[in-house]
């Protein structure tokens, strides 16, 4: 039998197209086990786009023990047959992928969770993760030598996560590149106050416990999260242009100095709205809580936490950081000096905004300070490495680079760079690259050479 030529024509190009079907639905693939970020190759998760946490936790701090419940909604970027979540240390007993149990096994900090059916690309699925243990901060020379994470108190907890301990406490797509909106559902005894991102929705007593509700709608990066615990003072209001704004110290540190945490957390984030754009959060304020042993602050998301009073420099340059590391978050880990030379940069923006010294007195006196044979000029600002990515040299000579940049193109496109900056990125991710790229459009300059020398050149560079 011999089919005619047109029913051959036919034959070929339903094959044709069958092919071209096939070949546009791939076989499902396991997601990536990490992002590829080489300061921190296995955090963050491939194979989706995680959109929206929900997190269930009760904290004991008697025993310490924290039971959670993470529900995670996300968007498959792959057809998927199996995809990781981040967490450290804590115990899974059962995983659930859309109402279904999965199956799922532990590698380290991974777990690989099997759905009963595979998921398409593009498909929107929720994963939930029944959790508990007791949470251990993480150490090491990456923060200062310091301990980090969720660190007990004598009341609860202080939970400050960057750059990697969001996941000692829930479970994750663990890096800054995977952004999602987060309610944050706390129990503790009764009597504490446990205070999160965003706006407060709900806070109740029930028997001896006491429940709390917070939700933050805008994008935030997992190590941003906080669900710190203790007893607080808590004063709540708008800032003079209108913000609200929420501050919680711990009783202990009332009288420890005559810093206003609430009065000039208002006037900066005012402040810092008009040179660097609309603020991004729907409230501003501060978590100051008695945590000696970490000996640092955190820009946590709508809440820098702060492990006692700080002086005021330190609540500006946190502050700062609402618009540059939170909003607007490093794309990897090597990008760094993004979230703090901008912030550093922002303190002597606050001293030249206050009358006390000009930001080019303030770049003079930190490039004078440090001799030519100074370490401080040996790091590579623009790819610090790892366990020195929060070296001096990120914070100072990266507000160097910002003063270079703005004596170079000038105050009023300098001006106009910043708000642009967090303007084309909010609630995004950038890089470098992506910096110099808009200051060349704005100041209608070349301006490697400047970058190459200030950030990537190992040095002292001549002025």
């Amino acid at each position: 039998m011999r089919l005619s030529r047109s029913a051959r024509l036919g034959a070929v190009a339903t094959a044709a197209a069958s092919f071209f079907v096939i070949a546009a639905a791939p076989a499902p693939q396991p997601g990536a086990p990490g992002t590829g970020d080489p300061y921190f190759p296995n955090l963050g998760n491939g194979g989706y786009d995680a959109r929206h946490y929900t997190l269930d936790v009760a904290y004991d701090p008697d025993t310490d023990r924290l039971d959670g419940r993470t529900t995670l909604s996300a968007r498959a970027t792959q057809n998927l047959s199996s995809f990781d979540l981040d967490l450290q240390q804590l115990q899974v007993t059962r995983v659930e992928v859309d109402g279904r149990r999965a199956r799922f096994t532990r590698d380290g900090d991974e777990i690989r969770i099997t759905p009963a059916k595979s998921l398409r690309k593009n498909r929107d699925f929720t994963v939930a993760v029944t959790y508990g243990g007791v949470p251990e901060p993480l150490s090491g020379p990456i923060v200062f030598g310091s301990d980090y994470g969720w660190m007990k108190t004598p009341d609860g907890v202080f939970v400050a996560c960057e750059p990697n301990a969001a996941s000692t406490w829930f479970p994750s797509s663990d890096h800054p590149a995977d952004k999602a909106t987060y309610d944050i559902r706390i129990k503790t005894p009764k009597g504490l106050t446990a205070v999160s991102n965003g706006r407060l929705v709900s806070t109740y007593d029930k028997g001896g416990s006491t429940f709390t509700h917070w939700r933050e709608k805008k994008p935030m990066a997992t190590y941003l999260a906080t669900a710190t615990i203790g007893k607080f003072d808590v004063r709540t209001g708008k800032t003079p242009g209108g913000i609200p704004i929420y501050t919680a110290i711990d009783p202990v540190l009332e009288n420890s100095n005559n810093v206003d945490v609430y009065g000039v957390t208002a006037e900066a984030t005012d402040y810092w709205s008009q040179v660097f754009g609309p603020y991004p959060f729907e409230e501003t304020g501060a978590i100051v809580d008695d945590m000696p042993q970490a000996g640092f602050s955190l820009e946590v998301q709508s809440k820098p936490v702060y492990s006692a009073v700080r002086n005021e420099t330190t609540i500006v340059h946190e502050l700062a950081h609402q618009w540059f590391g939170d909003s607007v978050s490093v794309a990897q880990w090597k990008d760094i000096w993004l979230n703090e030379g901008f912030a550093t940069y922002a303190q002597w923006l606050w001293a030249e905004h206050k009358g006390t010294r000009s930001a080019h007195d303030s770049f003079l006196a930190g490039y004078n300070s440090r001799p030519a044979d100074n370490a401080f000029w040996q790091i590579t600002v623009g790819d610090p490495q790892r366990d020195t990515m929060f070296a001096s040299a990120v914070y100072q000579r990266g507000a160097m680079t910002l003063q270079v940049l703005r004596e170079r193109i000038g105050d009023t496109a300098f001006f106009k760079l910043l708000p642009a900056w967090t303007a084309l990125h909010r609630y995004g991710n950038a890089d470098t690259a992506d910096f110099v790229r808009l200051a060349e459009k704005i100041s209608g300059q070349q301006l490697d050479d400047l970058f190459a020398t200030w950030l990537f050149t190992k040095g002292k560079p001549a002025l």
